[in-house]
């Protein structure tokens, strides 16, 4: 090592201290963001995490996250993990929204319909960009604005953008999803390792 500590604050072209701000307009692109939404940083599961904490608001009468059946497992345990944290039972609280028996992928109606089955306890959901198992491309922007009508915009909309970042086209501002998380070893080529991102409104 040639900077050690240094490297933290070095006057070269890229101090290790502000590495996050390196590429962030074009992520803000990819993503269809504006660059104060977006942020470098983690894994995808632990911003997860993160923005669960500060986005599930759970009140006594609206304190249910709903998922899509066969999420991605980390995501799964992350949303259960979050309901257990604050006292409430997934298995009561925790909605799984499943493919018409002989189908392998969700329409989205159905997931409306669930929506508005429960809208007036509905705290968040939380879906995918693209379903890592059947490739499925949600319609995003349509189950945001759908879901906020439904529930008088008392429930927050966020995507695990893992398998969409990099591969589809995304417009979170215009869209105005609540929260995104994302990796980058996938379909950005960052590799193992690779650090992740998410994003939300600004302000």
């Amino acid at each position: 090592a040639t900077q050690g500590v240094e490297g933290h604050f070095s006057d070269g072209p890229r101090p290790w201290v502000t590495i996050n701000e390196v590429g962030l307009s074009e992520l803000a692109e990819i993503v269809g963001a504006n660059e104060d939404e977006v942020v470098s940083m983690s894994s995808l599961t632990v911003n997860l995490s993160s923005l669960l904490v500060s986005f599930f608001q759970p009140q006594a009468d609206r304190n249910k996250i709903l998922i899509e059946s066969k999420s991605f497992p980390s995501d799964y345990i992350a949303v259960r993990t979050q309901l257990q944290s604050r006292g409430l039972d997934p298995e009561l609280c925790m909605l799984q929204a499943s493919p018409r028996e002989g189908e392998e992928t969700l329409r989205t109606e159905d997931i409306l319909a669930l929506v508005e089955q429960h809208a007036d306890d509905l705290a968040l959901v939380m879906l995918p960009g693209i379903q890592y198992y059947t490739g499925q491309l949600f319609q995003m922007g349509k189950l945001t604005a759908e879901i906020k009508r439904l529930t008088d915009g008392k429930c927050v909309v966020g995507f695990d953008l893992a398998h969409a970042v990099g591969n589809a086209e995304l417009k979170l501002h215009d869209w105005g999803v609540d929260f995104a998380v994302w990796c980058s070893y996938k379909y950005l080529n960052s590799g193992p390792g690779g650090i992740g991102g998410g994003g939300g409104p600004a302000g």
